[in-house]
């Protein structure tokens, strides 16, 4: 007989041997992929109904299904550990109380609400979205529905006939994403390509276009992503996740800007931003000593070019230390603030995750101390090496964190700075392999890398944002290259370290545009490309397209040509001269803009395919460029080396901007753009606000008290909100703002303009309404009843104020345009101008 101690390791094996034939072969069919089986079991919920699948392995999925307002349904599918979690940094909105019914007939059931029809089959569990009339918007793939692999959860949707997919926020590529496949994992990508994917911000969500349809789709999952728009297949579109759950949200209305509106109001939308942060701003990668940095401010302001913002790159710290000066570079820093603040200029400070491992520094001590810095799954703290050396990494996701970094602002906001730049918050480390193996603490879930890669960014750019704000009790200047889904809550997002060429110029465009129809509405990139020198005529063009951009910036790095506008020869000078004085003239048109945005989410630099969404001509490459600036200027954007360009423009009237002339919509038109000519255009109709010249948004107007209401002739009017505050504190929300509401009614041949809601004095008090595309102009205007004189004027828009308007005469102003002009006083009352 055996003893017992020769025995013992028998039976261990023989249970080792039965547990690898009893479960190894259930381990091995759950790493196949599943896709949701037949329906188990169902129930009503308050906002919805929740219910579980069946899987290939005997296992159920749980899913639920909730009713976040009538055009807006959320469907949540369990991941591996069978939870559903309900956290997000994304969304803000909660559900809302909305009439609805559920109902199961026959191998479906139907939740339907007064905008939005949502079928489950039954057997196997698909997912399919109608209009009311019954109109198919979205379907899963029958065969494959949502599917988990792994860790891995991806929902599969039958492509529709002729669909186009748009958004997706900071996206390489096309206008139209059809056929192209894309990852979201924020990465430093430094001088990028124009067809680099990622790029440094994730924005999971997408509209669809098909059948005179349109639909958003907001993935909120903030792991590693796949998205798949019929990439080397033409059965389906795919978006799939690498961890935790598959968690989308299903909004449908009958426009783009609907679901713009719609997605903004689940993930927020931007505040109202500090009026000298839409001027223009001038960067370098640095500016030093103090010295020169006033030098830089006093050319601006010697040569008569608008200005408001210089920046300081990485070297006005002490040895790369955040919150530190190098005090052999600047070295009263406070006194430069407040120079460069008397002569009209705000500084923004560029501001870095990396805390240098160094036993002699503050926040390093601290933040060790109170264990604010993110760590490995063993417990020691992650070190990755930038600017500073091995550094240690604050964790946003930590609310302690996110509080603590917010408080270390004090030193600069007490010496005077008023804008905060974020970068290198992908997290970027010298070698650009962020760990695997990194825990996040996740609002106190404990979560890898693959889960708070994405956030990192934008929760440092909050941590900034509610910091400085509570610090300055007014409105700080937060400014991020990272970001996520609802980052337009805390910051304005550049798109990262461009290269000096026209393809980018162009690529900056669709970025800009694209995060417009993501959300997010204050963006730009580097006007003349980061990484190199661009020629006199590229930055000339750049300029031009960068005046109708909502985010401003001239940058270059370090090692580079100098790229100030007049480092490029007097004739781009004077071309960067008038396209940013045209900008700072249009101010008030730019910043009713930015209400908007803060209203309905929509973007103040809008894709044509918000307005003309099923306009094939739009989408095609050679027209893709082209976008509206606010609701009636259109620009089109073209290489520097084009004398001559083609430009497509929808249906409708419009106007070149440049003289005036009335050109037919549904076409596509030759038009001359050499480098002093960036192609623009008004919609007839149109309305536009413009005050007169000033160096800065604090500078005394050459026209004080002067506002310029430009109404274009059209069959259609249209309206404008016009809004004004303060500029600078959140006063607004006491009520101290002016909103009025302007209307044209082209058939009538008149303009009405609300009485002011709110109680801010505007600073208007004269009225000058100009009148384009009328023949000659009108024998009479009255105002609110009264006769009013009207002038005859030649008008040009790039000539500085007040040489823009003159007497009309065709010798003596060759390619002016021929407008009326009627001045009349402007009060708190409303206002009523006919003709």
């Amino acid at each position: 007989m055996n003893s017992p101690k020769t025995y013992a390791p028998h039976l261990f094996l023989c249970g080792v041997l039965l547990f690898c034939s009893l479960f190894i072969p259930a381990l091995q069919a759950r790493q196949l992929p599943q896709s949701m089986g037949q329906l188990a079991n169902w129930q009503r919920t308050e906002n919805g109904l929740s219910g579980q699948a069946q899987l290939g392995t005997g296992q159920t999925q749980p899913f639920s299904v909730t009713v976040y307002a009538p055009h807006t349904i959320r469907i949540q599918v369990a991941g591996p550990n069978g939870t559903l979690d309900h956290f997000s940094y994304a969304t803000v909105a909660k559900p809302q109380q909305v009439n609805f019914t559920v109902q199961e007939t026959q191998g479906r059931i139907e939740l339907k609400t007064s905008a939005l029809h949502l079928h489950i089959q039954t057997n196997p569990v698909r997912f399919a979205f109608y209009t009311p009339e019954g109109q198919l918007i979205s379907q899963d793939d029958p065969g494959m529905g949502t599917t988990t692999w792994g860790n891995e959860l991806t929902a599969y949707k039958t492509l529709q006939k002729g669909e186009r997919f748009i958004g997706l926020g900071e996206k390489t590529g096309n206008l139209d994403r059809k056929g192209q496949g894309y990852v979201n994992y924020n990465l430093d990508n430094y001088g990028y390509s124009t067809g680099a994917d990622p790029l440094y911000a994730s924005i999971p969500f997408y509209i669809g276009v098909h059948s005179g349809l349109s639909y958003g789709l907001f993935l909120d999952n903030s792991h590693r992503s796949t998205f798949n728009f019929g990439a080397s297949n033409r059965r389906f579109s795919s978006f799939g996740v690498q961890g935790g759950n598959l968690d989308y949200y299903f909004m449908y209305t009958p426009t783009v800007a609907g679901i713009i509106e719609a997605y903004t109001s689940l993930t927020g939308r931007m505040e109202m931003p500090a009026r000298w942060g839409l001027g223009f701003q001038q960067c370098r990668y640095t500016y030093f000593p103090d010295t020169r940095l006033i030098d830089v401010a006093q050319t601006f302001r010697d040569r008569q070019i608008p200005a408001d913002v210089l920046y300081l790159d990485i070297h006005y710290m002490d040895a790369y230390k955040i919150f530190t000066w190098n005090n052999n570079k600047y070295q009263s820093p406070k006194a430069m603030l407040q120079e460069l603040k008397d002569m009209g200029f705000r500084v923004v400070v560029i501001v870095d995750p990396g805390i240098k491992i160094d036993p002699a520094y503050d926040a390093y001590n601290e933040g060790k101390e109170q264990d604010l810095f993110i760590k490995h799954t063993d417990g020691s703290l992650y070190e990755g090496e930038v600017w500073p050396g091995w550094c240690h990494f604050p964790d946003f996701t930590k609310p302690e964190a996110r509080l603590w970094w917010g408080q270390k602002f004090k030193g600069y906001v007490n010496d005077g700075i008023e804008g905060f730049w974020n970068d290198m918050n992908e997290i970027s480390t010298w070698g650009n392999k962020l760990p695997e193996n990194i825990v996040f603490d996740y609002e106190g879930t404990p979560s890898p890398t693959r889960r708070g890669r994405n956030v990192y960014g934008m929760e440092m750019a909050r941590s900034t944002f509610e910091g400085t704000r509570q610090l300055m009790g007014k409105r700080p200047f937060i400014l991020t290259r990272a970001g996520f889904a609802g980052v337009q809550r805390y910051s304005a997002l550049w798109t990262g370290d461009n290269n000096p060429t026209d393809d980018h110029m162009l690529l900056g465009v669709r970025l800009v545009n694209s995060l417009g129809l993501s959300g997010v509405a204050y963006a730009g990139p580097d006007v003349g490309g980061f990484t190199g020198d661009p020629s006199p005529g590229l930055y000339a063009r750049w300029i031009s397209v960068g005046a109708f951009t909502p985010f401003f910036r001239s940058h270059t790095a370090v090692n580079t040509r100098a790229a100030e506008p007049w480092s490029f020869g007097e004739s781009t000078e004077e071309v960067a001269r008038k396209y940013i004085g045209l900008r700072y003239r249009l101010m008030p048109y730019l910043y009713s803009a930015f209400y908007e945005a803060t209203q309905s989410g929509l973007p103040v630099a809008r894709s044509l395919a918000i307005d003309y969404t099923h306009d094939a001509n739009i989408y095609n490459t050679a027209f893709q460029n082209q976008y509206l600036f606010g609701p009636s200027i259109m620009v089109a954007p073209v290489a520097s080396y084009h004398n001559l360009t083609k430009v497509y423009l929808p249906k409708g009237q419009w106007y070149d901007m440049h003289n005036g002339q009335p050109m037919e919509g549904g076409k596509v038109h030759v038009v001359d753009c050499p480098t002093d000519r960036l192609p623009l255009f008004v919609k007839g109709g149109g309305l536009l606000l413009e005050e007169s010249q000033k160096q800065h948004h604090e500078a005394a107007a050459n026209e004080p008290g002067v506002l310029y209401l430009h109404v274009y002739k059209g069959q259609e009017g249209s309206t404008l909100t016009w809004y004004d505050d303060d500029g600078t504190t959140y006063d607004y929300a006491q009520k101290q703002f002016a909103l009025r509401n302007i209307a044209y009614n082209a058939a009538d041949n008149k303009v009405t303009i609300t009485a002011p809601d709110g109680q801010y004095k505007s600073p208007y008090s004269t009225l000058k309404v100009v009148m384009h595309g009328f023949e000659q102009a009108p024998a009479q205007v009255r105002a609110n009843g009264k006769r009013v004189q009207v002038q005859q004027q030649a008008f040009r828009w790039l000539t500085a104020t007040p040489e823009r308007f003159s007497a009309w005469g065709a010798d003596t102003n060759p390619g002016a345009e021929k407008v009326g002009m009627a001045t009349m006083p402007l009060n708190n009352k409303a206002l009523t101008i006919s003709w």
